[in-house]
């Protein structure tokens, strides 16, 4: 067949780029090569749109054992020989096609990137995004999102131990699907994705058999989803998390024999991506054999084997005349393991079919960092800003009464308790998570065999990232490593996953590249460095793109699990004091937003400087011993984080408002950053108010803790135990009676 422009146009390579190809390639390619440069030069492989500012962002540091981008995940020394390998990636349009395997896969091809290079994942954690939850759409996502979800990670058997939920209009066509998978190593032993230089080094194919399904998963991730998407419903790949097990324990074992020289998953675009990718960097090439993959369905061309996304399959290159040790391994873990060719020396990747050379392509030309295209898109500051900017908080006015106010709020999607979720996970399995009877922050999880623990949490507000998405990207940033702080650990490092919606859209790549420099900016400021991560454009719908969500996932250390501190109350009379100042703000709240209907806001008040002082004095009282609790102020402010250190123990309290300057409704439900709520008990009082008298950060006393009734500013607002039952059952309330019901009770 004649290759054309249009040829290239239908496998969303642009006419430029087809031009650049034949340029690189002195020829026209044939079919199979184009779909090669199809899949790599996509934007979920190439990083094309986005590779120019992500190289600005903080990606060295003190602990790094991998720069970012190196190997298939981060890589940090956490201390006493060991590392911590994580990273996050999205599965969003996978999802939004076809939710369950979508979200499930999204699971699998992230924890391969760990145990790929040598480590065992020992938890698991999410960042979900989705429409109005009174909306059948939206309940039918969730429930396959998160049946996905909790299905592979529980047969899996590492156990999901963290995450977050919002629930947001502009989410509705497209959610996100946010995973994130950490796992621990002995320094020293990390296996690289790479070929090495030596000629005939042989080349393996191992793990579950390749089909169709998953075919051009890479180019479907690259373009906006429309009402035709589900047409493309065979790029969504169907994982076995069995199979999976079975491949971890495999590869981890044939580690051991010494025989690998590198090895990499086959995620996005599959065969064609880890061939380039590991001879790229090995600086050599190879020749394959195609039909020689182990296949579960009969004639597959060589473009469908060069693109399917199967799970379960990782590409292992060996030392040769070590073969057998590597058959060895797989046999007895009854995988398939199939030599499929050799390293080669010329860089050339030349793959054949039954003998017949099918393409031949320069591995350098295909990858991130070589060949790829690099673009800097225009940009153009959104017209929505001088929405903003017009706000006037004057204009609303303040409730006569905080009660009613404070029982909307508490049942709000976006701040209830999402155990109508959590519940569906295993979060106990492999013994190491020591989250789950006292809750902090962060999720604690035990770095065995080490005596540290590990802090971990996934963090971003992406309303106050749409209302400024510098600022927002910090506070994003800053959530991170306050959750982390709060919960007795150091911040380590962050890996990302940056969400947004059309790159060719100026307004859209204006709030990327300021979400780029507000994060960089803070992640410096609080030397967490970017141990690599996930770029997913084109997530929007007919309503236009979904609000710019970079989120952050971070990494903490505790040199003793006996360090962790907790965010509930732990007794009565124990004194509630405030951390950080409150101030006259209501900005980008749920209160504003969701009660008060209340679009365009500003983001809430945030100092970095202000932030690492409230962060600094907080490891200060809890490196002393001085506190019993510490619990972050966040979405719905104040008030809610104060319920939300009473569920547990089934406390009250007894509060009232320190500061009669600001309004009542921003000093109780805004969401101005650097707060921290912690409780003191009498014995430590004297200790703790010398503490203060050496603080920079400003301290206020709130109250005290009482046995299970709330009043605020002398008003009796009630038992707990109503609260907590409200808190506790509003998302499964909401569910109930509507169209997906049945949906629901089927999974």
């Amino acid at each position: 067949m004649e290759i054309t422009a249009q040829t290239a146009e239908q496998l969303r390579i642009t006419a430029e780029e087809f031009e650049l190809i034949k340029e690189r390639l002195g020829r026209t390619p044939n079919f199979n090569e184009l779909c090669a440069f199809s899949g790599m030069w996509s934007e979920h492989c190439s990083y094309k749109n986005s590779i120019k500012w992500l190289k600005t962002l903080p990606r060295d540091g003190k602990k790094m054992l991998v720069k970012a981008g190196e190997e298939n995940a981060g890589l940090m020394d956490i201390g006493d020989g060991y590392g911590v390998v994580f990273k996050i990636e999205s599965h969003n349009h996978p999802s939004a096609i076809e939710p369950f395997q979508g979200a499930a896969t999204g699971v699998g091809g992230i924890n391969r990137d760990i145990f790929t290079m040598g480590a065992r994942p020992i938890a698991s954690l999410n960042s979900l995004r989705f429409g109005n939850l009174k909306e059948a759409k939206t309940q039918h996502l969730l429930a396959g999102i998160v049946h996905g979800i909790g299905h592979y990670g529980n047969c899996f058997g590492v156990p999901t131990v963290g995450g977050e939920i919002y629930f947001e209009d502009c989410y509705h066509t497209n959610p996100l699907v946010n995973a994130m998978s950490v796992g621990i190593l002995k320094n020293g032993e990390t296996v690289s994705a790479t070929s090495g230089k030596t000629k005939g080094n042989p080349v393996f194919f191992v793990g579950s058999a390749t089909g169709k399904d998953g075919i051009g998963g890479a180019s479907f991730a690259s373009a906006d989803i429309t009402a035709d998407s589900a047409e493309d419903l065979p790029a969504v790949q169907v994982g076995d998390p069995f199979q999976e097990k079975k491949l971890l324990e495999a590869c981890l074992e044939v580690i051991k024999t010494g025989a690998v020289v590198g090895m990499q998953d086959m995620g996005a675009a599959g065969i064609i991506c880890s061939t380039s990718e590991m001879s790229a960097k090995g600086e050599a090439g190879m020749r394959i054999d195609l039909d020689k993959v182990p296949t579960r369905q009969k004639n597959m061309k060589a473009w469908e084997l060069l693109l399917s996304e199967s799970q379960e399959r990782m590409l292992l290159v060996a030392e040769k005349g070590k073969e057998h040790l590597i058959l060895e391994v797989f046999e007895k873990w009854d995988l398939p393991c199939s030599e499929i060719g050799e390293v080669t020396e010329d860089g050339i990747l030349n793959f054949y079919m039954n003998g017949t050379l099918e393409a031949s392509l320069p591995a350098y030309e295909l990858v991130l960092g070589g060949g790829a295209p690099q673009y800097d898109r225009p940009t153009a500051v959104p017209a929505y800003f001088e929405k903003i900017e017009a706000f006037d908080m004057d204009a609303i006015a303040v409730p006569d009464q905080l009660l009613p106010v404070a029982q909307q709020l508490i049942k709000l999607p976006n701040i209830a308790s999402k155990r109508w979720v959590y519940t569906q996970y295993d979060s106990m399995v492999g013994t190491g998570n020591v989250s789950t009877n006292a809750p902090s922050d962060a999720a604690i999880v035990l770095a065995k065999p080490t005596n540290k623990a590990l802090a971990l949490t996934t963090d971003c507000n992406s309303r106050y990232v749409f209302a400024d998405p510098y600022k927002g990207a910090m506070i994003a940033v800053a959530e991170a490593a306050r959750n982390i702080v709060c919960s007795g650990g150091k911040p380590l490092g962050i890996t990302n996953c940056l969400n947004f919606g059309n790159p060719y859209d100026p307004e859209v790549y204006y709030q990327f590249v300021e979400a780029i420099k507000g994060m960089g900016a803070a992640c410096r400021r609080f030397d967490t460095p970017v141990t690599g991560g996930n770029v997913s454009f084109y997530n929007q719908g007919p309503d236009g793109p979904v609000y710019p969500t970079p989120t952050i996932g971070m990494v903490g250390v505790l040199e003793s699990v006996n360090d962790k501190m907790t965010m509930d109350f732990k007794q009565e009379d124990d004194e509630i004091y405030l951390v950080g100042i409150s101030r006259n703000d209501i900005g980008s709240s749920e209160y504003l937003h969701k009660l008060k209907g209340i679009e365009f806001s500003p983001a809430p008040y945030f100092e970095i400087e202000e932030e690492c002082e409230v962060q600094r004095e907080i490891r200060k009282m809890i490196d002393k011993k001085l506190i019993h609790s510490a619990h972050d102020v966040s979405e719905g402010g104040l008030f809610v984080t104060l319920m939300e250190s009473c569920f547990n123990r089934n406390l009250g309290m007894n509060v009232v408002q320190s500061q009669k300057e600001i309004r009542s409704d921003a000093f109780w439900f805004g969401e101005s950053q650097s707060r921290v709520v912690v409780t003191v008990s009498k014995e430590n009082r004297n200790d703790f108010i010398l503490l203060l008298e050496k603080l920079e950060t400003v301290v206020t006393y709130l109250g005290t803790v009482t046995s299970g009734t709330i009043v605020v500013n002398s008003e009796d607002w009630g038992a707990v135990s109503d609260w907590k039952n409200a808190y506790d059952n509003a998302i499964a309330e909401l569910l109930a009676g509507h169209e997906s019901e049945h949906a629901l009770s089927s999974l």
